[in-house]
């Protein structure tokens, strides 16, 4: 675990006693730790783009066909493949 001292406004105080009240945290640097990993999410899964959506719907409609066992599937797509 890395210890820091930070300087913080008085509102990200407020909103850190917030934080540790409505989710029952032992401290602030729980709190901290909580908003950082909170706001992480959001930064690296960003949304999907609309165009995205728009595609993955139009491959979930279309139209499937059953494969099998492995060896079915060996034998349908694997041909030219040599063992």
């Amino acid at each position: 675990m890395v210890k820091a001292m930070i300087n913080i406004s008085k509102k990200a105080n407020q909103v850190l006693n917030i934080v540790k009240a409505k989710h029952n945290l032992k401290d602030k640097s729980q709190a901290i730790d909580f908003v950082v990993l909170e706001y992480r999410n959001d930064l690296l899964d960003p949304p999907l783009r609309p165009e995205y959506i728009k595609r993955a719907k139009k491959i979930m409609k279309e139209k499937t066909f059953h494969i099998g066992t492995a060896e079915d599937f060996k034998r349908k797509f694997l041909k030219d493949v040599s063992d």
